[in-house]
């Protein structure tokens, strides 16, 4: 018996400026039942520590997504022909309470795990990856690649405050979430509040590659010593929007000049090839700092991007 998947509404046949927002057109659904790749938004913001606005990010990057069409062009992948994709909605969040959203985020994540689909998030800001990390864990330490400006390992903001969008990697290793020598962080750069920041992450085995190391290595042989790096076991991949230049991304909460170009993004994710991904995310796009929704657009297709690798998993599982 042949199973049918979820289709995006046809822009041949409904303009892609017409009909509800949703994630690749695809159809809002209520939960995760018999999805392999739920598409989930997390609109909060309360670990930002400057520039606040990537609350509103999921709503753009819908918008935005409705320029994504059904193949590959590239790989050849028609994801919503190989798994079944849905948007699952926005998850609940409190934008007062801290503690309460992470806790709510986590338990929104662990019910589309606990269904069998793998979650692609957009954020929101880039604490939100921890109560996902928390959710797709089963009892073996994850790897990670990270694609960010910012290491994220710092320990505490503003006194004793342990939870902002610029520690959620420490946490999750202090957790024992994540393996440190199974995480690489790709195109960190920018001024930092003193040296030795990155000590920490790389006295626990974190492989961080600077911006100057990647420009002189070249895409290919910095995925594959990531690929390397994470070998066989579960990896989340974490996107942080502000890796890309802000010249091609400015509507981000913590711009820092000289990151990738969007090129080098997509190439990047289209050579993680059969990593054992549970769980990604796009995060930090921020619309009200954005110019003509170009950074909104950027969020949509790395995601597309991400989808289209993860249904090629998906779909391989099957044969």
């Amino acid at each position: 018996m042949t199973r049918e998947f979820h289709q995006p509404v046809d822009a041949a046949k409904v303009p892609r400026f017409a009909g509800h927002s949703s994630f690749m057109r695809l159809p809002v659904v209520e939960n995760a039942k018999d999805l392999d790749i739920a598409l989930v938004g997390i609109p909060w913001d309360g670990g930002t520590t400057n520039r606040a606005g990537a609350r509103h990010g999921p709503r753009e990057v819908r918008n935005q997504s409705s320029l994504m069409r059904r193949a590959h062009h590239v790989t050849g992948i028609q994801p919503f022909s190989v798994a079944n994709v849905a948007d699952v909605g926005d998850l609940a969040v409190n934008p007062i309470d801290l503690q309460a959203s992470l806790a709510s985020i986590e338990a929104g994540i662990r019910a589309i795990v606990d269904e069998g689909a793998i979650p692609l998030s957009v954020g929101g800001d880039h604490l939100i990856t921890l109560p996902i990390l928390r959710a797709v864990f089963r009892g073996r330490k994850l790897g990670l690649i990270h694609f960010d400006a910012h290491s994220d390992t710092n320990d505490r903001y503003f006194g004793d405050n342990l939870y902002t969008h610029g520690t959620p990697f420490r946490r999750a290793i202090e957790e024992g979430l994540l393996d440190p020598s199974r995480i690489v962080q790709i195109g960190i750069r920018g001024s930092i509040y003193e040296t030795g920041e990155h000590d920490w992450a790389r006295a626990q085995g974190v492989r961080i590659i600077y911006m100057e190391e990647f420009v002189q290595r070249g895409a290919e042989a910095v995925i594959e010593e990531a690929r390397q790096i994470v070998g066989g076991g579960p990896t989340y991949v974490t996107f942080d929007i502000d890796s890309i230049d802000p010249s091609m991304a400015p509507g981000t909460g913590t711009p820092e000049i000289g990151g990738f170009t969007t090129r080098e993004a997509q190439q990047m994710v289209r050579l993680l090839g059969d990593i054992a991904i549970v769980g990604a995310d796009v995060v930090e796009v921020a619309p009200p700092f954005d110019v003509g929704n170009v950074t909104a657009l950027a969020g949509a297709t790395m995601l597309f991007e991400l989808l289209c690798m993860v249904a090629g998993q998906v779909a391989g599982r099957r044969l």
